[in-house]
């Protein structure tokens, strides 16, 4: 096999990138299961307007539980208890709270169903293709969901749904309420649940557990970090949305705003993928965050810390590194201690008593978890790096909410405020962490500095993954991610074409 044939065949059976069945019996395997169980698959066209998803699918399904029909809300466009709205549920942050006179909208991630957090929509982006191209058969593969936590979750309520077995892998020090929902989700959680060393910074640890796996040819891996599937879903359906929650904002704000940054945690690089649609079609710049006890991107450095979500000490695959503008560093010292503040009520009292931030807005905080107050953070630097105004908003993601973390307030709680917090302490806490949010941990990025962070990936996927060489550097040219989108409207057909033979028996 020539290195050209190398390449076509990582990007089909390595990153999931197929326009054709290539397993006719895994298909039909596949058609038949989703045909016992019920199971309709919804396109990414249909995920990115819900409008036009029938709403008979949906039925009174239970949005927490194990319904096949829940895959039809793996979208934006969900209220908390699992209606349909007009437009995704957001708020826009003031300056009482920010200190800046651009507004910061947040979309929350928490309305999305069965694991309240949106990376079940990456699960699905990651699952779906696999099934209709006859990759995945749900009848003999295991799923494997390698993750820092709410993908691993995600991959275990799509997996469980269409009646396959799913296999979640996670750092043993994530919050404990990962390890519950698991615990009630997976059928044999002490074979089912692998914890590997370390917290939210160990992902090698992760992919070391994946190589194992992989070993076993009935185990199949379904990595976020280089599953092109994730990037292209968010590209249409998290960029769609969150275009109409600016739309939104836009129109009812009196102002002519502009969208002027797109900030979001790396993570996987999926949600940031979103980034590149924006920037298409408003000139968005792109913010890439991540955290300061482990600044990647920033200077190539290590570290650990305990910003859950966003992952670390690596830069994925599926990132378009060279077309991130600005590249931001969150102390977890402050998520973790706004997290606590967000949650007690003389944190908020102090909020709407001492700064003003009108109570509406307070109200929301329960849905920020420890990502998406990093993300809020790093928006209001972008917002100062940039010497952005009154006119230029900034849109960001809440991707999951307080719900999934007690376990860790209870832990910052007894570790900086002496096992409980007053009024004082959100003095001290506002006077660090918000009244002053610091410019100086922040880049924004060259040419240099982009081939730099493009660069450091090599090692990864390069002479650690084995990823093709001429796949890994075509990756910095555009053409290559324009390329991508055109797996959309293919993998829509064949989903159409699938369900309509599971419908046809």
């Amino acid at each position: 096999m020539n290195r050209a044939e190398q390449t076509a065949d990582a990007l089909e059976n390595q990153f999931g990138l197929s326009d054709r069945v290539v397993d006719d019996a895994a298909l039909a395997n596949s058609i038949l299961r989703f045909r016992e169980q019920g199971i309709t698959l919804p396109t990414f066209a249909e995920l990115a307007d819900p409008s036009t998803i029938d709403p008979s699918i949906v039925g009174d399904a239970d949005k927490d539980g194990p319904d096949p029909r829940n895959l039809q809300r793996v979208h934006w466009y969900n209220d908390l208890a699992g209606n349909l709205v007009d437009t995704p549920d957001h708020v826009v942050l003031p300056k009482s709270l920010t200190g800046v006179d651009s507004p910061i909208i947040v979309v929350f991630g928490d309305r999305f169903p069965m694991i309240t957090a949106h990376k079940v929509l990456a699960a699905y982006a990651c699952l779906a293709p696999r099934i209709v191209t006859g990759q995945f058969d749900p009848t003999r593969h295991r799923a494997i969901w390698p993750s820092t936590g709410n993908y691993a979750r995600g991959g275990i309520a799509i997996s469980r749904i269409m009646a396959s077995r799913g296999v979640a892998i996670l750092p043993a020090g994530m919050s404990q309420e990962r390890f519950d929902w698991l615990e009630r989700w997976c059928a044999n959680p002490a074979e089912d649940v692998i914890k590997t060393v370390g917290t939210e910074s160990n992902v090698k640890e992760i992919y070391d557990a994946c190589n194992a796996l992989a070993k076993d040819p009935t185990n199949f891996i379904l990595n976020q970090f280089c599953e092109f599937g994730n990037h292209l879903a968010h590209y249409e359906v998290t960029g769609r949305a969150f275009g109409h929650v600016f739309e939104h904002v836009r129109s009812t704000s009196g102002r002519n705003l502009r969208l002027a940054a797109f900030v979001s945690a790396t993570g996987s690089a999926g949600t940031i993928a979103a980034g590149d649609r924006l920037k298409d079609t408003y000139g968005t710049k792109i913010v890439a965050v991540e955290a300061l006890e482990c600044p990647t991107l920033l200077e190539n450095g290590f570290g650990e810390h305990n910003i859950q979500g966003i992952g670390d000490k690596h830069v994925p695959l599926i990132h378009n590194v060279m077309n991130t503008d600005v590249v931001v560093a969150v102390s977890d010292r402050a998520t973790d201690q706004l997290q606590v503040m967000f949650n007690t009520d003389d944190g908020l009292g102090y909020l709407a008593d001492r700064r003003l931030v009108p109570r509406s807005v307070l109200q929301t905080l329960v849905h920020f978890g420890l990502s998406s107050i990093c993300n809020v953070l790093a928006s209001i630097t972008t917002a100062k790096l940039l010497d952005l105004g009154p006119d230029d908003a900034l849109i960001t993601v809440a991707t999951d909410g307080a719900a999934l973390y007690p376990s860790e307030r209870e832990k910052i709680t007894a570790r900086d405020f002496g096992g409980g917090f007053t009024n004082l302490d959100a003095a001290a806490v506002w006077g660090e962490h918000l009244a002053n949010v610091p410019a100086a941990n922040a880049i924004e990025c060259t040419e240099r500095d982009r081939n730099r962070i493009f660069n450091l990936g090599y090692y990864t996927w390069v002479e650690q993954q084995g990823t093709p060489f001429e796949l890994f550097e075509a990756r910095r040219s555009q053409e290559f991610w324009r390329g991508l989108r055109r797996f959309l409207p293919v993998w829509d057909a064949m989903i159409a074409e699938f369900n309509a033979r599971v419908a046809a028996g």
